[in-house]
């Protein structure tokens, strides 16, 4: 009878997925039915008991009341009584998982092996006269207040009807505006300081080649207060800029009227940048996930994340954010850092996160949306060990705060949100000039000034919306094709997107979201 079952059960790799060798549970790649049989590696046979939904998982052992639920290697939840061949549900598996929180004194990651300035590749960037790169370059109206967003999106949109032609300026990118419904009556402390930065470090990106700054003209965040952080940083600000008050000016259609006509004196000059051979050393790289799903932390996170340690190794720069996709594993994170004092604020930065998640009433446990749990991410620990991976496997070089432009080249941890409308933006307010984000469901978020490529985590949804994503790692669910090599096809489209070669899903579709997490009450 045995040998009977052993002959018509399916090699697990048809159905699932285990992750790592200590895991007790597999994840679904193809819907199970009640009563399949799967032979493991090692020869046992399991038999499902439900119909597992794909991401999802299944025992592939007892586990009994008690014991942690591994995936990744790592507890994901405690048991509450599961058996061999069970579904793993909130029914039968809470989320308690282990606290961790040592770290060593004398902690000492190694730094990554550096590849040869010779074997380094290259892409076609803008050379600002900082000597910062841009993958861009457009025209950008910064709006300091919600009271000057109208005038400032009605110029961008009728200057790129009216003014911008590609064949005319076949160096500049578009005239784009980033318009928001923050300012004016904003409170003191931490909220106008993030706003300032994320608007002045916005103006002062490498991917802009031009700013019109606008305010209205009796607001808190005015032009003058936007100026004077902007000649506050250490770095220089040296391009075209143009100023525009509404009120000063005369309203509304004089404002709109004065802006077409700066655009049309400023788009000359813009286009006298041009592209040239640079190191991808001179990347940033920010790397970002959203509408996640079972798959995300197995295939286009890793894959992601073996793109990321290409661009460290190569000298460039790569941030990651959405701290509460780091809480259940922030041990992990912390281990990775370069010295034990950059591992303190690694907890540290998570720790306020969770401070200030209370201070609302939040609980992190309950991060995952519908869309996650409905795809297998149960709870914010599996979510966290996934999410993680974006970031490859080299050391965490430092912390920054949100919009905050890190001090080390490498992989940087940025302080903020898990809401991508906000962490989007703020990872480009920090200087990355390229954006990769993961997603398992599908999204369709944009940037103004930045290319944003989408990553799916499966190739389902990959053929369902084409239009909006650039590129799948489901060959890796699939088997057809490793993490690496994927990886691989990540890291060269990265490198002809940042050239300009192609465009990102989201530029073709003219995706500018812009926002910014402005509503912290206490100081970062």
């Amino acid at each position: 009878m045995l040998d009977s079952i052993k002959q018509t059960a399916a090699p697990i790799s048809e159905y699932a997925i285990i992750v790592a060798p200590k895991d007790n549970v597999a994840v679904v790649k193809t819907e199970t039915h009640s009563g399949l049989t799967v032979a493991l590696n090692d020869g046992r046979i399991v038999k499902i008991k439900n119909a597992v939904p794909n991401g999802h998982r299944f025992a592939i052992c007892e586990i009994a009341a008690g014991n942690f639920v591994r995936q990744y290697g790592q507890p994901i939840g405690t048991s509450l009584g599961i058996a061999e061949g069970e579904w793993i549900t909130h029914e039968n598996m809470s989320n308690e998982v282990p606290i961790v929180r040592d770290l060593p004194e004398d902690l000492h990651t190694p730094a990554p092996e550096y590849l040869p300035i010779s074997e380094r590749e290259t892409f076609m960037g803008f050379r600002r006269s900082d000597g910062r790169v841009g993958t861009r370059n457009f025209v950008l109206i910064v709006p300091t207040s919600m009271c000057a967003s109208h005038e400032a999106l009605q110029i961008s949109m009728m200057s790129e009807f009216l003014h911008y032609k590609r064949e005319k300026y076949p160096n500049v990118d578009g005239v784009v505006a980033i318009p928001h419904n923050k300012g004016c009556g904003c409170q003191d402390g931490s909220n106008l300081e993030i706003m300032l930065r994320t608007l002045s470090n916005y103006a002062d990106h490498p991917n802009v080649g031009g700013v019109i700054l606008m305010d209205l003209g009796c607001e808190k965040t005015n032009m003058r207060q936007v100026e004077k952080y902007l000649l506050k940083r250490e770095l220089s600000f040296n391009k075209p800029v143009a100023k525009i008050g509404i009120q000063e000016i005369g309203g509304t259609q004089e404002a709109i009227k004065r802006g077409l006509e700066i655009i049309a004196e400023m788009l000359p000059e813009v286009n006298r940048n041009v592209r040239e051979e640079i190191s991808v050393s001179e990347l940033v790289l920010g790397v970002k996930c959203g509408s996640s799903d079972g798959f995300s932390g197995i295939s286009a996170n890793p894959a992601l994340g073996r793109a990321a340690d290409v661009l460290v190794k190569s000298g460039g720069t790569v941030l990651i954010t959405e701290i509460p996709e780091f809480c259940g594993a922030e041990h992990i994170v912390a281990h990775r850092a370069k010295d034990a004092e950059t591992g303190r604020k690694i907890y540290e930065m998570i720790d306020w996160y969770k401070d200030y998640a209370s201070k609302f009433g939040g609980v992190l446990n309950n991060n995952p949306s519908p869309g996650n749990i409905a795809g297998g991410l149960l709870n914010i620990t599996i979510k966290s060990l996934g999410a993680m991976a974006k970031a490859g496997t080299t050391r965490f070089e430092g912390v920054c705060e949100y919009a905050e432009t890190p001090k080390m080249r490498g992989l940087n941890l940025m302080q903020g949100p898990g809401y991508d409308q906000e962490s989007t933006p703020a990872l480009v307010a920090a200087g990355a000039t390229v954006v990769v984000f993961t997603t398992g469901n599908g999204t369709t978020i944009g940037n103004a000034i930045a290319p944003v490529i989408k990553l799916s985590s499966n190739n389902r949804i990959f053929e369902k919306m084409k239009g909006d994503i650039d590129i799948s790692a489901g060959n890796i669910i699939e088997g057809t094709e490793t993490i690496d090599e994927v990886g691989e096809k990540v890291f060269e489209h990265i490198r002809k997107v940042a050239s300009g070669e192609i465009q990102a899903k989201a530029e073709e579709n003219k995706h500018r979201e812009f926002q910014f997490w402005a509503e912290q009450t206490v100081t970062l």
